[in-house]
């Protein structure tokens, strides 16, 4: 079963910045063989894509509401992928969860929450 483990999420004033990390268990699968994902479920809304990373770090991706404040990066030595947000507005507030698709499958950890308040 792919464990995913997701940390450092909180509360914050708007401005301020978090990082978050994600920790993949290596038992159960390769990590520096996946690309890597963060998105994010604001209360009554739907899941959506946050940003993106390729197996190697070499390319990345974001969604139009977070360029040039969040930036997605990788440790394949530590099967850490890290989501740094900075400038964070109260818009940014929900759970946010590491994602990779396995075996034609999503699969997501469990989420941290982020709060910003205004």
């Amino acid at each position: 079963q792919v464990q995913l483990v997701e940390s450092g999420g909180g509360l914050v004033q708007a401005g301020d910045s978090l990082r978050l990390s994600c920790a993949a268990s290596a038992r159960t699968f390769s990590f520096s063989s996946y690309a890597m994902g963060w998105f994010r479920q604001a209360p009554g809304k739907e899941r959506e894509f946050v940003a993106a990373i390729t197996s190697s770090g070499s390319s990345k991706n974001y969604a139009d509401s977070v360029k040039g404040r969040f930036t997605i990066s990788r440790d394949n030595a530590k099967n850490t992928v890290y989501l740094q947000m900075n400038s964070l507005k109260a818009e940014d507030t929900a759970v946010y969860y590491c994602n990779v698709f396995l075996n034609y499958t999503d699969r997501w950890g469990k989420g941290t929450l982020v709060t910003v308040s205004s």
